[in-house]
């Protein structure tokens, strides 16, 4: 046996796993014994040992250039760079299905190790319907997309990874992505297995709801790091451009913070548990509906990596079935988790209520986005884009309001009515958010309605973040700051720095969308073109030999406008890839936090001039930055200390009702 044989042995042994794992601790639940729902951990962490040889031998296959199997041949070549050989084993379909269903094992074995407070039959249930999942995907990959199919012939070299592919951002985007993506399926385990057994209750509440976070924060990352890829890669100087695979991915993160959310208030109070049920399926339907995306063909989008239709009926066929089961059994238990409210809507649960609606709404609206011109294609023939013109009238309103409500939930009191502390962060808030409007019209030439609301929100919710801060240290001043801070729960703590990076994104959002410059140029050497201040000098146009590519390179020399001051020198290119036979741009970018200087070389020559693109980019770095604040508060709240132990000595009467 070869080692690529023995890697597909290793996938079918998996799969066979994976059906053990899916069955028999079921039937060790029905007839209540422990031995029998015990197969199921050991069935779990088997599976994921198999599936990490079995991606362990494919890594190893592209990084020794075995032109012997078909995956290798097709997506990568003996002259590419050691981390793209390793990237490229996840840059196509097969390969990063087999990515998916490692990630997918892994949470599986992470959850038979852990969880040994939870009830034996509940973690048994959990763990079948994630070896069904499980064995879904391994199945799909069996037999549509073997990973470890062999040539009869093998070249000489292969064919190459796809130009654009070829970047640190594969190594990285993905992954985390998928992390996200395949988390959700502990929370869609977690609400199927309280279907199944009846024990939705504040205990189920708070053994799901760290997997619903670690799912989040990987997917907020993901998202994030997938637009700053594009960002500096495809060299159109925008970071979101609502490309029906970017809302592939932003979908399951609405549903997941609604879900998070939810799952806080079944924690807490009890309250909505079939709702959170029915989020948590959801959350992880939406994460199939974007991997049926990708690889269907059924949408165009410069991420998509497959389009073969048999592959897209097998996974609109796993798509339904893992949908379709789940919401009959919804339909029949979930009446049974109903329960009667006894708080009323001025409180915290009613504010959590209210973020709940509007990020559904905003799921809803991305989803009619994204396939209502596949349905007018479908009926009428009709080729139509929805592109930004109907999300700025449609999904930025409604998360406005939820921005709003951000101010709002927090400062309240569970049940019922609200903190002492309301008038004075929302009269602080109010203040603020009028005095930015005012600013932004008095100093803002030609400033737009919705410009001028992006600023309010932006005060409005910074100036209630601290507000709420500084009301609840307040009172404990007489300790140190890291007294107090201490004696603050971490959930809290998390709660303050996400919604802070919601802050900063909206700044980088509102910058780049308010002050950014462009020019869009042909210029010779010598020639000087000036943006935002800057004398941008085209020095010259040479070309360079690269590790598995040629380019053509532009040296620009930027200077202050006024004084003369040397600011930078930036080297965009364009690059053509000789296996591939595929040319790339590739923007050379100055960032900094004020701004960026952004650079693109077009077609040319010394004779007509080159085409040159320039842009300066205001705050625009925020938005990553915003990004990586917001999966950190949700980091620090999932590992910090718990709300019920965090306080070792009472605190005053306006923060003990907040924070027991």
């Amino acid at each position: 046996m070869g080692l690529i044989e023995f890697g597909h042995f290793a996938l079918i042994s998996a799969f066979v796993l994976s059906l053990i794992q899916s069955v028999v601790p079921l039937v060790g639940t029905a007839r209540h014994s422990m031995q029998i729902m015990l197969v199921g951990p050991a069935a779990a962490i088997s599976a994921a040992v198999a599936c990490v040889i079995a991606f362990c031998v494919l890594v190893t296959s592209f990084i020794r250039s075995d032109f012997s199997v078909a995956l290798v041949t097709n997506h990568s070549h003996s002259s590419k760079p050691l981390i793209y050989k390793i990237s490229g084993t996840w840059g196509n379909h097969e390969g990063s299905l087999l990515l998916w269903i490692l990630i997918l094992t892994i949470y599986g074995a992470i959850l038979a190790l852990s969880g040994r407070t939870m009830p034996t039959s509940l973690k048994a249930r959990i763990l079948a319907v994630q070896g069904m999942i499980t064995s879904g995907f391994l199945a799909f990959s069996l037999f549509t997309s073997n990973p470890f199919t062999r040539l009869t012939d093998a070249p000489i070299d292969g064919k190459g990874l796809n130009p654009i592919l070829q970047d640190p951002g594969l190594a990285i985007h993905p992954p985390m992505l998928y992390l996200g993506y395949v988390g959700l399926s502990i929370a869609f385990a977690f609400a199927v297995a309280g279907l199944i057994g009846g024990d939705v209750d504040r205990l189920w509440a708070k053994w799901m709801r760290p997997w619903i976070m670690a799912a989040w924060c990987a997917l907020t990352l993901g998202i994030a790091l997938g637009s700053w890829w594009a960002y500096y890669e495809l060299g159109w100087g925008g970071w979101w451009f609502w490309d029906p695979v970017e809302n592939a991915s932003l979908m399951p993160w609405l549903a997941a913070t609604a879900l998070l959310h939810s799952a806080i208030v079944v924690e807490k109070r009890g309250q909505l548990k079939s709702w959170t049920v029915l989020l948590a399926l959801l959350a992880f339907s939406l994460s199939l509906v974007g991997t049926f995306i990708v690889r269907s063909g059924l949408l165009t989008s410069v991420h998509s990596f497959a389009s073969d239709p048999a592959r897209g009926v097998f996974i609109l066929g796993i798509l339904l079935v893992a949908v379709g089961i789940p919401l009959l059994l919804y339909a029949w238990r979930g009446p049974q988790l109903m329960s009667v409210a006894d708080f009323n809507l001025k409180s915290r649960e009613g504010a959590l209520i209210a973020n709940n609606l509007l990020l559904v709404v905003a799921t809803a609206i991305v989803l009619l986005g994204t396939f209502y011109p596949l349905g007018l294609e479908m009926i009428t023939g009709a080729r139509i884009t929805v592109g930004p013109p109907y999300f700025d009238a449609t999904f930025n309103p409604v998360m406005g309001i939820l921005v709003v409500i951000m101010v709002i939930g927090p400062v309240m009191a569970w049940r019922r009515g609200a903190t002492p502390r309301v008038k004075t962060t929302l009269l602080a808030a109010s203040v603020s958010a009028i005095i930015a409007g005012v600013i932004g019209v008095a100093f803002v030439q030609d400033i737009a309605i919705g410009a001028i609301c992006a600023v309010m929100l932006i005060a409005w919710l910074a100036m209630g973040i601290a507000t709420d801060i500084w009301t609840q240290l307040k009172p404990l001043q007489r300790a140190g700051l890291a007294s107090r801070w201490h004696r603050l729960p971490t959930e809290v703590l998390g709660m303050w720095i996400a919604h802070f990076g919601i802050v900063v994104f909206l700044l980088g959002a509102t910058g780049d969308g308010l002050f950014r410059s462009e020019q869009v140029v042909r210029a010779k050497p010598g020639e000087v073109v000036t943006i935002a201040g800057r004398d941008v000098t085209l020095v010259r146009v040479f070309e360079r030999q690269g590790p598995n590519f040629q380019a053509l390179t532009a040296e620009l020399e930027y200077k202050n406008a006024t004084s003369g001051k040397f600011i930078a020198r930036l080297m965009p290119e364009k690059r053509v890839y000789t296996a591939e036979r595929q040319t790339t741009t590739e923007a050379a970018i100055r960032p900094r936090l004020v701004g960026d200087d952004y650079a693109v070389l077009g077609d040319g020559d010394d004779r007509i001039g080159y085409s040159l693109r320039l842009y300066y980019k205001p705050l625009i770095s925020w938005i990553w930055g915003g990004g990586v604040l917001m999966a950190t508060g949700g980091f620090v709240a999932m590992t910090g200390r718990r709300r019920q132990s965090a306080v070792t000595a009472p605190l005053p009467d306006n923060v003990a009702r907040d924070t027991a």
